[in-house]
């Protein structure tokens, strides 16, 4: 499919390295920039046929098939609005809106106009996202009772980010986007999420939005989802994720430890990865950063999806729900209470059943805790199903 690439900043240029790689057969052939001059270097960087600083003559040309959004986050609405009414399919980086009102507008655009539309959230498809989503589904460690997801790095790239009204926000719109969709995958995308305490600072930057957050998603079915997210960590850029279950845990991290470390001694610059902020001493490079970024993948899935007409991994929908736990996140930073998350449109699940698990042993007891001891004793810590009694018994090694 040919595509028009609106945009021609750091993450275009990303997203172009993954779409151009390895003969893939889907192929930029125009780009959009706000100024003539990067619209057409960027050209010539990709081998494009040209460049434009008309938006809508790109999304119009006869010639695009699929537009991807690569622009701040306040012209995403204008170039959704777009391409719906030009009736192209659209591929919409992350956040999809500044709020869920913006991104219900664009939902409703897409949705009305009868287009596919994807959000791209890449960090939903790095392949150890993808096997640890796998093996949650497949139940391997039981219910998901918690989950964690951190990035941290120094800040991002362009100006407008920077800039709370162009942005809609700082570290928690850039990076818990990200955080919150990853518990989503992990927990249950129709479980709902159901209120948001969380904690923000503007502690290093001077600017009006902020640099550290911390906060709580908490689910129907009981299960919690913690974000950290910070513009003022040092050292590169960390993306870590946990999750906790009843029969097992998961340990991911995706960037900052690769297994890839290289010492350099000489003062020769060149690109490390992304948000390295050195360039000698003991570097952390990463071997493919689009493949670990999970860029392919997502673009995989992207066009399989158009070309089986099926909904992709990643959804304008799924933009909606985050946008809106991000809202109330916003709100109870302020607030510092719990506050709810309004969906106006929920299509998940209605009722979520919260029981807790229980591991009954027998008639009179519940197991608490079995272990194994070192002189091959087995201990359990039992609970009487009655009285509420707590007693521990020990069964002798082969017996």
């Amino acid at each position: 499919m040919k595509i028009a690439m609106l945009g021609a900043g750091f993450i275009a240029r990303f997203y172009a390295t993954a779409l151009h790689s390895q003969r893939r057969k889907d192929r930029i052939h125009l780009v959009y920039s706000r100024t003539q001059q990067t619209a057409e270097q960027f050209a010539r960087d990709y081998q494009l046929s040209h460049g434009t600083d008309d938006m809508e003559a790109a999304i119009n040309h006869p010639d695009t098939e699929v537009v991807v959004i690569a622009l701040p986050n306040h012209l995403h609405a204008k170039a959704v609005e777009l391409a719906a009414r030009a009736g192209k399919h659209v591929l919409c980086t992350k956040p999809l809106g500044r709020t869920a009102k913006e991104a219900k507008f664009m939902l409703d655009c897409v949705e009305k106009a009868g287009v596919f539309a994807g959000y791209l959230e890449d960090l939903c498809y790095t392949p150890k996202m993808l096997k640890s989503i796998e093996a949650v589904s497949n139940g391997a460690i039981g219910k998901v009772l918690w989950t964690k997801s951190r990035e941290a790095h120094p800040g991002p790239h362009s100006d407008w980010f920077w800039n709370k009204e162009l942005s809609g926000g700082g570290a928690i719109i850039d990076l818990a986007c990200h955080c919150v969709e990853i518990g989503r995958n992990l927990i249950g995308k129709t479980i709902r999420p159901v209120e948001v305490m969380c904690w923000s600072d503007t502690q290093v930057h001077p600017i009006d939005a902020e640099d550290h957050a911390i906060g709580l998603v908490k689910y129907a079915n009981g299960a919690i989802s913690q974000f950290e997210v910070s513009w003022t960590f040092r050292g590169g850029m960390d993306l870590r994720d946990e999750v906790m279950g009843t029969e097992g845990s998961i340990w991911l991290n995706s960037f900052l430890r690769t297994g890839f470390e290289m010492y350099v001694a000489g003062n020769k610059q060149g690109y490390v990865a992304e948000k390295a902020e050195q360039h000698a001493g003991w570097l952390f490079p990463v071997g493919d950063e689009a493949h670990e970024l999970g860029y392919p993948h997502m673009f995989s899935d992207m066009f399989d999806a158009i070309e089986e007409n099926r909904a992709p991994m990643e959804t304008f929908y799924d933009g909606y729900v985050v946008n809106a736990i991000l809202d109330a996140a916003f709100l109870s930073a302020q607030s510092k209470r719990w506050e709810p998350v309004l969906l106006d449109d929920w299509r998940g699940e209605e009722a979520t059943a919260t029981d807790k698990a229980s591991n009954s042993y027998n008639e009179q007891y519940d197991l608490v805790k079995k272990e194994i001891l070192p002189n091959g004793v087995t201990k359990l810590i039992l609970k009487d199903k009655k009285s509420g009694i707590i007693i521990q018994k020990e069964i002798p090694a082969n017996s």
